[in-house]
């Protein structure tokens, strides 16, 4: 109710406005005539010849009623001039000039129609004066209103304690954020100085905002004008630009805010301020996005019924958030934690409702379960997405580590060649490449796998393949069946392989910012340890990209750029945080190496389409000796309670535990 009436005040207040803009119009279209008549008789009010007074006086009726209706159909009563701009100016004019012919039509239209009455044609300068005079006063009450209003936050926001802004960027976003700021009654902030990289603005002035200098004046300027925050406000400069600059900002030890998307608000999306954002680990990296075909992958992906493993997890739920915008005939989602399918399936369901869409539980290391899905969906593509992926966690649960990633991997792969999937896409990682951990191995070990499947499968022998299963009280006879005579599989295998994803359960930068809001301290593993970043959706896109790519058996990589330091990550997340936390070393972790390698050195890599999506070149394996490994290996960790790194490393010949730092 509180809220009904505050509307009901603001309504009302402005229809007072309204009136009294109507009334003043009433007084301004007939002084201004008046005084236009006056000015042409030399100000002497005696020398006005009377048939000019009789024809003003006779007239001004009627000009006053056909120039108000003129005004209301410019939306002269209805405009918030608070905010009036160019476009409220043009719209003066416009209603002015539109006045003006009717004043001298409404003349003519008297003189003609009605010559007894008296009425006579004016001098051209009466028309003239009248309608400058008229045009300066209607202006004039619309635009003090809003400068009165102006004056009145500005002494207001003076008088009290206000936040202290840097403006960085003097183009038009930086304009546009200047703009709300003044505007904004509710903002305790002030803009104090602009930055700005162009010389050609220095020392000028913006909306009465000094342009004081370029990037290199920052912390300069910081101090002078004592700024409590910073503003960048430059989206279209690339992402290094806006990592260097903002590595500027952070050092000055205030409050950063990035406008990040120009689009955004330019079509009104989001208010200006409202786009404001804190300056995220992805502006810092200094790396551009990667770009993807679009229009490729979504022809790929219509009207195909696709399966995503792991589609609750970080990179799985990515994955189906993409795909389901690309109109898939059906997307099932097939995921052993129910939290993180139930998550996906309720944000699917309300952004996509007409969206074809199964979600189902299971594990990808149940042979039967995975069968099944296979054979009553007939899903056309795969997206292997399910793994464990904590380096730490996979050192003391090896053996689950290999059942979940290997053999859940060559389950599913199994599962689809049977029941005739077209495309199987592997997502795997740069600690593939030489591990020093179980995780990483287990990866290369699923990167063998489809690459030993479409070995079998390009050779015709893909009746050769076993059908590995454990012996599970859910796994009956009919599971250890091999392939019909006669089987041709259709199925091509890729896998993609990348480093690091930003904000990825489990990854580093969620658990620096939760350490930073506990006060910390921030650990870090090593002083000297680096890693390659990329961003969920541009792992995703790679994915995706990869997918529709039909080279069988290859490894894509992606170039990520340089690598960045973890100890250079944090200490930009406690600078931006505004907070003093200490950094603690704690030493690497078990299977942990001071840096990813994205190809072995037996691998070389080629071009694709897309020049930051590379393949890796595969390296020769025995395939036949590889499958009489897995069997041995899936002997060994059903049994349990036996150490398996001796048999990892016979298999992915790279794997080498690391000496203990």
């Amino acid at each position: 109710m509180q809220k009904i009436a505050k509307l009901n005040r603001q309504t009302l207040h402005w229809k007072i406005i309204a009136i009294y803009l109507l009334l003043f119009d009433m007084f301004a279209l007939n002084i201004s005539h008046f005084l236009a008549l006056w000015v042409r008789f030399d100000c002497q009010y005696s020398e006005i010849p009377s048939n000019y007074l009789f024809s003003f006086v006779h007239l001004a009726p009627f000009y006053t009623i056909v120039s108000l209706i003129a005004f209301w159909r410019f939306h002269l009563y209805n405009s918030v001039w608070r905010f009036a701009s160019f476009n409220e100016f043009t719209r003066v004019v416009l209603a002015t000039a539109a006045t003006f012919i009717l004043h001298i039509l409404l003349t003519i239209l008297y003189v003609r129609a009605f010559p007894w009455f008296g009425v006579v044609r004016m001098p051209l300068t009466y028309y003239a004066f009248g309608i400058v005079i008229q045009f300066l006063l209607t202006l004039s009450s619309r635009f003090f209103y809003r400068f009165i209003l102006l004056m009145r936050d500005m002494r207001r926001k003076a008088s009290s304690n206000v936040a202290r802004i840097l403006l960085v960027g003097g183009g038009e976003a930086g304009q546009m954020v200047l703009h709300s700021i003044n505007q904004a009654r509710d903002v305790r902030e002030k803009v104090c100085c602009v930055i700005d990289d162009n010389p050609n603005k220095w020392n000028r002035y913006i909306d009465g905002i000094p342009i004081v200098g370029g990037r290199d004046d920052i912390l300069k300027s910081v101090k002078a004008f004592r700024i409590d925050k910073i503003i960048v406000a430059i989206p279209s400069a690339t992402a290094k630009e806006k990592r260097d600059i903002l590595n500027i900002c952070k050092e000055a030890g205030c409050e950063i805010k990035n406008l990040p998307d120009m689009y955004r608000f330019m079509t009104g999306d989001v208010p200006v301020l409202n786009a404001l954002a804190d300056v995220s680990m992805e502006d810092l990296l200094g790396r551009e996005p990667v770009k993807v075909d679009m229009q490729g992958i979504f022809q790929f992906l219509q009207g195909k019924t696709i399966l995503v493993t792991g589609g609750g997890g970080s990179i799985g739920s990515e994955l189906c958030r993409q795909i389901a915008a690309h109109t898939p005939r059906q997307l099932i989602i097939f995921d052993m934690y129910e939290n993180n399918a139930y998550d996906i399936q309720n944000e699917l369901m309300r952004k996509y409702p007409t969206l074809n869409l199964t979600v189902l539980i299971g594990s990808v290391r149940d042979s039967a379960r995975i069968n099944s899905v296979f054979e009553q969906y007939r899903p056309e593509i795969v997206y292997h997405a399910a793994a464990h992926k904590h380096v730490p966690l996979m050192e003391s649960s090896a053996n689950e580590a290999i059942k979940n990633n290997v053999f859940g991997t060559y389950k599913t792969a199994y599962a689809a060649m049977k029941n005739g999937c077209k495309r199987f896409v592997l997502i795997s990682t740069d600690k593939a490449v030489n591990p020093t951990n179980v995780m990483g191995a287990s990866k290369r070990m699923c990167e063998m796998v489809i690459q030993s499947f479409d070995k079998m499968i390009e050779e015709g022998r893909e009746a050769e393949i076993p059908r590995l299963y454990a012996h599970m009280s859910n796994e009956d006879s009919k599971m250890t069946e091999g392939l019909p005579a006669g089987f041709h599989a259709t199925t091509e295998f890729v896998a993609v392989r990348f480093g690091n994803v930003l904000g990825s359960n489990g990854s580093v930068v969620p658990l620096f910012k939760k350490q930073i809001e506990a006060g910390g301290p921030v650990t870090v593993t090593h002083p000297d340890i680096v890693r390659y970043f990329m961003t969920i959706p541009e792992a995703v896109s790679l994915v995706l990209q990869a997918g529709t790519y039909a080279e069988s058996g290859t490894i894509y990589v992606l170039d990520m750029g340089e690598p960045v330091k973890i100890d250079d990550l944090a200490r930009n997340l406690i600078k931006l945080s505004g907070k003093d936390i200490k950094i603690e070393y704690t030493g690497l972790r078990p299977g942990e190496k001071l840096y990813e390698e994205k190809l072995m050195d037996e691998e070389g890599l080629r071009t694709t389409p897309n020049k930051l999506i590379h393949i890796a070149n595969p390296i020769p394996m025995d395939t036949q000796k590889f499958f009489c490994q897995l069997k041995e290996l899936m002997k060994v960790c059903y049994a349990e309670n036996i150490d398996i790194h001796e048999m990892i490393g016979q298999i992915v010949e790279t794997y080498h535990k690391p000496v203990a730092c």
